[in-house]
């Protein structure tokens, strides 16, 4: 019997985008899965988008929110999967037979598969694989270094996985990740581009809040000292990936 997985797609008004997402999980030839759409209110296409492809939507949701964050929690609590992951409007897989290949890499007691991530465009051309690779052997000691796996390429077990903390409002997603590390016995590498992930986001539009916050967080998680001196070189990092290439 095949492992029953939740893909939640978060939206609000990204009728442009979105439907390269519906196109994605629809081709999937993996079919244990469980699809949940969170619209924050959207007033585009998006509605007609989802009625367009409600046969593939399980559940779904249109109403106003807190926030990104805040509608995340609300597909978390939607989902029923025994895995959970987040392809939101704009992010596809990378082909259509990426989570039937993720789930025969793993054993059943995996709590957490990951990958890598490749950047494309908005014409969905591609960019190049995302700057940070995916470690060989990832552990919540390894995000010390920043948010080394991309959150559309961590499939999580959803009892380990907990809420977002809404009081961050651009890296709570670092915060669940490191969360759910912590709380993992079984990490698996799959070694596959999972996703395929649309270039800017929350992320880099507020790159400085979002240092900050990463700060924050790192502070809570690890020795402080550690903590500066690794924030300095991510700063730096991020200055010279975005002065050769355009894009961090």
């Amino acid at each position: 019997m095949s492992i029953k997985i939740s893909l939640i797609t978060v939206v609000y008004n990204a009728g442009d985008f979105f439907e390269w997402t519906l196109k994605s999980i629809r081709d999937q030839k993996y079919k244990n899965f469980e699809y949940i759409v969170v619209d924050g209110g959207s007033q585009d296409n998006t509605l007609d988008l989802i009625d367009k492809y409600n046969h593939i939507i399980t559940k779904w949701i249109s109403e106003p929110d807190g926030g990104l964050y805040s509608a995340m929690n609300k597909g978390l609590h939607m989902a029923s999967g025994e895995y959970v992951m987040f392809l939101n409007a704009g992010d596809i897989f990378n082909n259509n037979e990426v989570l039937m290949e993720v789930f025969s890499s793993g054993k059943p007691e995996t709590d957490v598969y990951y990958g890598e991530t490749m950047i494309m465009d908005e014409q969905g051309k591609d960019i190049g694989l995302r700057r940070l690779k995916a470690p060989e052997k990832l552990t919540w000691k390894s995000l010390i270094d920043g948010m080394l796996v991309c959150h559309q390429s961590f499939i999580v077990r959803k009892v380990i996985s907990g809420d977002y903390n809404e009081k961050y409002k651009i890296a709570a997603d670092y915060d669940w990740m490191l969360n759910c590390l912590k709380k993992a016995q079984s990490i698996q590498n799959t070694h596959l581009i999972i996703s395929r992930f649309l270039d800017g986001g929350l992320n880099k539009q507020n790159i400085r809040v979002a240092l900050f916050e990463r700060f924050l967080i790192m502070v809570r998680n690890y020795n402080f000292s550690l903590v500066v001196l690794n924030h300095f070189l991510i700063g730096w990092r991020f200055a010279v990936s975005y002065h050769k290439n355009g894009r961090f």
